[in-house]
């Protein structure tokens, strides 16, 4: 599969599907488009403490993890982004 395999609203339509990456039940949560990259928040792993805009720790939330879709010189699919195993 190439890059030019892909397409951008086919990977927007997947926001809300779930699937499991990296030994945690994740969520995708949003699709960044200047990366492009997909946000998953894992809902099986430890949550995390998020700070308020003061840096104060306020709440518990699931912990995110942005997956890249492309490789960094965007000439293949990511390694992370295989991993999920969409079908474009």
């Amino acid at each position: 599969m190439s890059p030019a395999d892909f397409s951008l609203d086919r990977l927007r339509a997947y926001i809300g599907r779930e699937l499991d990456f990296d030994g945690h039940h994740c969520r995708i949560v949003e699709f960044l488009e200047d990366g492009p990259a997909l946000v998953l928040s894992c809902e099986t792993a430890a949550p995390i403490i998020q700070p308020n805009q003061h840096g104060d720790a306020t709440r518990r939330v699931a912990q995110t993890r942005t997956v890249p879709i492309l490789t960094p010189d965007g000439n293949a699919l990511h390694a992370d982004f295989l991993k999920l195993n969409l079908s474009l």
